[in-house]
């Protein structure tokens, strides 16, 4: 990879045209659903289960794995034969669990994970463990205990203390049957925890210890695709240091320290050929860019590599590993792109872009340069869920060049679905604001539409990126524009606009939202009517939009809302949660406020407090086992508004956490939201 920096700019999206329903590949993936007799696109299209969660080629390309949830209720393991001399394999499907983070051991191994949430999202049932197929034998042994043994059952698996850190794809003297495992120890007992790593072959269930020190206090490592580690990151209490290890070497030396809220600069990959690229902020709005270290100088090259104008640099180089050399940068600015270093690479993406114009189309390649190339594109739009294509550009004689797979989720055809633009707006003191507006379906255009003001959790974080999104998209389906601001505060789109929002709960925040509804008005998009809605954050945002800006919505509706503020930013010795001692008393201070310097300004904006000044119909949905947010947070409000006279509608789900994970919890939440807004918005007269 050159020195030469490479500019991503906005990428425009297009309209999603006329397409070809793809037909799933029978007979282990049926036949997609057929249109709806209803006019009105049922709930479960978009908050039942997806069909295709996982599809990876082995590393030769002659076969592709697929966890799919097309063949049973729980999600399983698949093989495909690409080269077509073997049928589909069924390599794992549970009864009690579905199927994760699937990967490839070699060309006969595949490893994955298990989750069980048919209790809720607050009850799994067992951790996800790590479990080895062997395609050749068809076994499958657990490496990594789901829970933890009876007494005297050991079972010659590792316990659920340990967890998968790397998987080696290449390097010499590699062990094909050793990946990397890690465990929390504090050795000696009076050291921070650290995650030692260890050799673990899968074999024969021995494991032996790296050749290399471990930095006391170690919380992740960085590998090559060895398996040798090349970076740990040590944390003690809000202090962040780097450590950087060469080739061949079995000592450390210090890269970089900072705090959680303030690094210099951030390891972020390394390649074969020993070289660290690394993260950090440029320019006025401090938005991240990609820097190649420059160890001469025990610094960060002044040139950036990959700048994102408007956007932090959000993505990874694409490393063709035991090469030493980058074959291209996928990023998202408002979509995914990828520029490609390698020429074949950036002819297949450009032969696939002409054929998908209106989709983002992410490929993998597999003997790519030859007369055998294999590629698989995951493709996908504002408008369509996504769906997989394999393409040969030279097909052998009786392959087809292009073969339609799967469709990632059945019953949603793009046709009708809605479009979703991003733009930029000036908030009131001059802030640009990103925005995401999904325009509604069955409305005439150029005629204002009855409006949800959809906030993002978090709130440190980035709310959306182009593409399908279930609520966003149900919402419009149910003729509502949907409106999705990126406030200050949100991260993704400079260290600037991060920092704009600390101390800004309920406050300049909340104008922002504010702000994007009332842009929404100015344009023609949004008429008089409008309800705000979120979770978590956007819950909160929702009882303060009520409480600041009561004109503007007519409802709002807050799912495993923040309710009070002081029990939010100091947690509560009766009230249990899962936000960390150290998160409370170096981050939460400083981005929220504390109760000790900041009391006047967490009381007047902690709905709780306020809950007399909430005048507007409210929806109220929690998890009972939501630490996160616990439950206290709903029945503290619901008892304030109560005081006053005006009780919510509220429904709590059990076994539920800071989610739904449940398909049922997501189809009934989904319906008592859509009756909601039906009831406050599809009238013209105000409630």
């Amino acid at each position: 990879m050159s020195n030469k920096t490479t500019m991503i700019s906005l990428r425009k999206v297009a309209v999603f045209g006329m397409f070809t329903l793809l037909q799933v590949w029978a007979p282990v993936l049926p036949a997609t659903a057929q249109p709806l007799a209803d006019t009105k696109i049922h709930a479960e299209a978009f908050f039942g289960n997806a069909g295709i969660f996982e599809s990876i080629l082995s590393p030769s390309g002659n076969l592709l794995a697929v966890a799919t949830r097309k063949t049973g209720s729980r999600t399983g393991l698949f093989v495909f034969d690409l080269a077509g001399g073997r049928p589909v394999r069924r390599v794992a499907q549970m009864q009690d669990a579905d199927v994760v983070s699937v990967r490839w051991m070699g060309e006969d191994r595949l490893l994955f994970s298990l989750v069980d949430y048919s209790e809720g999202s607050g009850r799994p049932n067992g951790a996800p463990g790590l479990f080895a197929a062997d395609l050749g034998t068809g076994a499958v042994q657990m490496l990594i205990r789901r829970d933890r043994p009876r007494r005297f059952d050991t079972g010659g698996s590792l316990g659920i203390e340990y967890g998968l850190l790397n998987v080696p794809t290449v390097g010499q003297n590699r062990n094909p049957d050793e990946l990397l495992v890690g465990r929390v120890m504090r050795i000696p007992r009076e050291n921070p925890p650290t995650l030692f790593p260890f050799w673990f072959n899968v074999k024969t269930g021995s494991m032996r210890k790296p050749d290399f020190t471990v930095p006391v206090g170690t919380v992740s490592w960085l590998f090559d695709s060895a398996g040798e580690p090349h970076v740990a990151i040590t944390a003690e209490a809000e202090k962040l240091t780097a450590f950087y290890r060469r080739p061949n070497e079995k000592g450390w030396q210090p890269l970089v320290s900072g705090t959680l809220l303030n690094m210099p600069f951030f390891p972020h990959v390394v390649d074969d050929a020993g070289n660290l690229y690394v993260t950090r902020k440029e320019g006025p709005e401090g938005q991240t860019v990609l820097v190649r270290y420059d160890f001469d100088s025990k610094a960060p090259e002044k040139a950036a590599l990959v700048v994102t104008p408007g956007f932090d640099f959000e993505g990874n180089l694409i490393l063709e590993r035991g090469s030493g050399s980058a074959q291209g940068v996928r990023v998202n600015t408002d979509a995914e792109s990828t520029v490609w270093f390698d020429e074949t690479l950036k002819t297949i993406q450009a032969t696939v872009d002409a054929r998908f114009p209106s989709s983002i189309n992410r490929i993998s390649c597999r003997r790519c340069g030859t007369g055998q190339a294999v590629v698989l594109i995951q493709s996908y739009s504002d408008q369509d869920p996504g769906r997989l294509w394999l393409y040969r550009p030279t097909p052998s004689e009786g392959q087809q060049q292009w073969q339609a797979l799967a469709m990632v989720r059945d019953g949603i055809d793009p046709r009708d679905m809605a479009r979703t633009d991003f733009h930029r707006i000036t908030a009131r003191d001059g802030r640009s604001i990103p925005v995401w507006v999904t325009l509604p379906k069955g409305v005439a255009p150029g005629k204002p539409a009855p409006t949800v003001v959809l906030v993002h959790g978090g709130p440190w974080v980035r709310g959306h990126r182009w593409g399908w999104e279930p609520m966003g998209q149900f919402l419009a389906s149910r003729g509502y524009l949907v409106i999705e601001p990126e406030y200050r505060g949100s991260t993704g789109y400079g260290e600037a606009h991060f920092k704009a929002g600390w101390k800004q709960w309920g406050l300049a925040m909340q104008d922002d939202v504010a702000d994007a509804l009332l842009w929404a008005r100015k344009e023609g998009l949004a008429n008089d009517r409008a309800c705000i809605a979120g979770g978590s954050y956007g819950g909160y945002s929702t009882l303060m939009g009520l409480v600041r800006h009561p004109d503007l919505y007519r409802c709002g509706a807050a799912w495993v809302a923040v309710t009070d503020l002081e029990l939010y930013v100091s947690g509560s010795i009766w009230i249990r949660d899962n936000i960390s001692d150290v998160a409370r008393k170096f981050s939460t201070p400083q981005m929220v406020g504390s109760t000790d310097t900041d009391a006047e300004l967490i009381s007047r904006n902690s709905p709780v407090l306020l809950a007399s000044e909430i005048k507007a119909p409210l929806f109220l949905a929690f998890g009972e086992e939501d630490e996160r947010v616990p439950l206290a947070h709903g029945k503290r409000l619901r008892e304030a508004l109560r005081k006053q006279s005006r009780e919510p509608e509220w429904v709590t789900y059990p076994g539920e956490a800071h989610g739904w994970a449940m398909q049922e919890t997501r189809l009934d939440f989904a319906r008592r939201l859509e009756a909601f807004l039906a009831k406050h918005l599809m009238t013209t007269s105000a409630q």
